[in-house]
């Protein structure tokens, strides 16, 4: 996968976003909004790419929420896989762009 070089939108597995949601407060729309924001890390999460490709993305929502995502590529789509808030360490990376 090009890293959302060329996806055409979102793929959403219910369980990842109630998970996201009551674990952390993290909307579908805010992981959207990170992954179509700038500034935006993206690196390979070798780690948790055992059965299939998973990235991780450091970003921002449009109201500046820094957040830090887990996903994968789903044929064109983007499959948000979890989220949170960034943690410190997590931030200044983020900040250092």
């Amino acid at each position: 996968m090009p890293i959302l070089g060329d996806f055409a939108g979102f793929e959403w597995d219910q369980g990842n976003d109630a998970k996201n949601w009551r674990k952390h407060r993290v909307t579908r729309e805010e992981c959207e909004q990170v992954l179509l924001n700038a500034p935006l890390l993206v690196g390979y999460d070798r780690r948790h790419s055992r059965w299939e490709d998973r990235y991780y993305a450091l970003g921002r929502t449009d109201r500046n929420r820094l957040l830090f995502l887990v996903f994968c590529a789903r044929k064109d789509r983007v499959r948000v896989i979890s989220a949170r808030d960034m943690s410190r360490r997590e931030r200044r990376r983020y900040h250092a762009l």
